[in-house]
């Protein structure tokens, strides 16, 4: 039960991606061709949501929900291969599939079989790198 909220929360999100248009294929491509500004001003958005989420998060110690224990982010160190080999291996498959992992997951919620390939590439690619994690720098 106590994982409803976010069960809710992430059924929200494919909402919010479907209805804005951020999961569609065309949108993204329109994106990847600089035709539009309509995904740049999502992503932007999200940043900067995002940078007030954490900036409030680590000024006011927030706890979890789940547990009550403290949320703490650790420093990341600037300029790491590993950071940019990463993020060019992400890029590269959002390039070709049109897809980032949460338009994946609504439009798989609206019935996509396309969606469901994207999916079984993404879950093989998590697994793969979990095989391969002590190999790879960190």
């Amino acid at each position: 039960m106590r994982f409803i909220p976010y069960l809710f929360a992430g059924m929200m999100f494919g909402f919010v991606m479907v209805k804005s248009e951020a999961a569609s294929w065309y949108r993204i491509m329109e994106m990847f061709y600089f035709q539009s500004f309509h995904m740049f001003g999502i992503m932007g958005s999200a940043i900067a949501t995002g940078l007030a989420g954490v900036f409030l998060l680590k000024r006011f110690g927030s706890k979890s929900a789940l547990d009550g224990s403290t949320i703490e982010i650790p420093s990341k160190e600037p300029g790491r291969w590993n950071y940019i080999l990463g993020g060019l291996i992400f890029g590269l498959g959002w390039g070709i599939i049109g897809l980032c992992p949460g338009p994946i997951f609504a439009l798989v919620g609206m019935g996509s079989i396309g969606a469901l390939a994207a999916l079984a590439g993404a879950l093989h690619g998590t697994w793969l790198y979990g095989v391969l994690k002590s190999k790879l720098p960190h």
